[in-house]
Formats: structure tokens, sequence, C-alpha cells
């Protein structure tokens, strides 16, 4: 009966995550569109990638830029469900489509500022959030980011090199279409974005991995446990240099704890080796903080 209630509940769960997915990419998507036709567009600055070809193409032709969201996105789907994988590719697409129809309902809505400073600062923020909530969903908003995928395990670029010798180039051309102030403005409002879209994707409480190495590895374990209420894990290693035993200790820590736990450490060993690098996801394990008496 046990194993039978499991299997209930199973896909329900699935059911219930599936349908996380779309409303959070749906909202991503909606993020995105009104950081465009609210913020961006009307005051004639533009993103990276396919947004901003697509944008260009919208101002020089009159067609509705939910259009050219659409067409010039699909030949990177089609790319992206051969060598990325189905599950990518098809949300991609409904997210793709979302943008495409939430452009094409907010045109006849008056922009909230035709301050261009503004504008690109707070379309930058809105689309960053926006694109974060759909990566965070498994999709995407842009098809270049796909060919900088392929391209990188093919060549000696890295997927963020790619993009942005693209972005460089596509945000250059917006200053002989809309004016160099323009393509300046859009360089803010991209960089923005990409800032938010970390933020989003990794979070405000951004997780932290720790490395310590110490003769007093008991006394710091013990104090990070107490003082930070997190646990920690005694490695083994073994010296490079004199070839001795060595303990490491290993834990996971939020941004706001780093500077306490780099006093903790001070504290009990002034000469330990501590190294801190970021994590973007963490999962699983006893990573949920412990209450402090």
């Amino acid at each position: 009966m046990e194993i039978m209630g499991q299997m209930a509940t199973h896909p329900k769960m699935k059911r219930l995550k599936l349908l996380r997915r779309i409303v959070f990419m749906m909202i991503g998507a909606g993020l995105f569109s009104v950081g465009l036709e609210i913020f961006l567009v009307p005051n004639n600055i533009i993103d990276g990638g396919v947004t901003g070809i697509s944008i260009i193409l919208a101002h020089e032709t009159n067609v509705p830029l939910g259009v050219f969201l659409t067409l010039l996105n699909l030949p990177f789907l089609i790319i992206g469900y051969k060598q990325i994988g189905k599950t990518f590719a098809l949300s991609t697409l409904f997210a793709v489509l979302m943008m495409s129809v939430g452009t094409s309902l907010l045109i006849p809505v008056p922009p909230l500022t035709i301050d261009p400073l503004l504008a690109a600062v707070f379309g930058g923020i809105i689309l960053g959030i926006g694109v974060g909530m759909v990566i965070r969903s498994g999709g995407s908003l842009d098809g270049t980011e796909i060919v900088a995928i392929l391209v990188s395990k093919k060549g000696p670029f890295s997927v963020g090199e790619i993009v942005m010798f693209v972005n460089v180039f596509i945000l250059g051309s917006a200053g002989f279409v809309f004016g160099w102030d323009h393509a300046m403005y859009s360089l803010i409002a991209y960089y923005i974005a990409f800032k938010l879209i970390d933020i989003t994707i990794e979070g405000l409480d951004q997780s932290k991995s720790v490395w310590i190495i110490s003769d007093s590895y008991n006394e710091i374990g013990e104090a990070i446990v107490k003082r930070l209420g997190r646990g920690v894990t005694y490695l083994n290693g073994e010296g490079g240099f004199t070839g001795s035993d060595k303990k490491v200790i290993f834990c996971v820590i939020t941004r706001l704890e780093e500077a306490k736990l780099k006093s903790i450490v001070d504290e009990m060993d002034s000469s330990a080796f501590l190294a801190v690098g970021n994590i973007h996801d963490v999962k699983g394990g006893r990573f949920k903080k412990k209450d402090i008496h």
C-alpha cells in the first residue's frame, strides 16, 4: 500500500513541478516584454543578441517586434532541439512565444519614462530578472546563447566570450541606427540586465563553498558549528611540499556569513589557509542552517 501511495504521488509531484516551470517562464517572459516595450524600445535602446537585432529590424521596417523575435529565434531553436535537447528547445520555444505575444499586447501601452537613462536602468533591471527566471526554469529567450554553447565546444573561446563578441557588434550597430548616445544607453541597459540575470539565477542569498586547512581544525570546526550554525565536513589531505597528513575543513555558507566565518578562522588560527568560492546551486545534505543557541 505504501509503494502504491508513493507511485500515486510521484506523477502529481512531476505535474506540480511542470506547472511551476510554466508559470515562472510566463512571468519571466512577461517581465522581459515589459522591459522591452515599456522602457527600452520607446527610447530607442536595444538589448544584445537576437532581441537587439529584432529591435533594429522592427525600427527599420515598422513590422511588429514580436514577429522578428519569433522568426529570428526559430533557426536557433531547431539547432538547440538537435544538439542540446528536446526539453530545453520546447521550453525555449514556449518562452519565446510568450515573449512575442507579450510585446504585441504592450504596443498600445505608453512608456513609463522618456528619460533614456531611467529607461536603460529600469529596463535593464526588469529584462535581467525576466531572463533569469526563464533560465532558472530550463529555457532561454535568446538564440545566440545556443549558438555560443555549440561553438565553444569546437573552438578556443568560452560561451561568455562568444556572447560578448556578438553583443559588442550588435550594440555597436545601434550607434548607426539610433545615434551613439543611444548606443551607450544600450550598453548600460545590457550591463545591468547581465548582472540581474546572475542575481536572479543564483539568488540574493548566494551560497559559497569554503575550504580551510589548519592544524587547529577541531577548534575551527566546532566554532563554525556553534557560532554560525553550519555543519562541517573533515576531509583527509596531504601536503604537496612536506608530504604530511592534513585535515581539510569543508563547509557551505551564505554570502552574508562570509565575513563572520573569516573572523572565526582568523581568531582561531591567523595562519590558516582559507579558500572561498561561489556556488550556483545547493541541494541535499544538511545545508539548512541550524539554530544557534
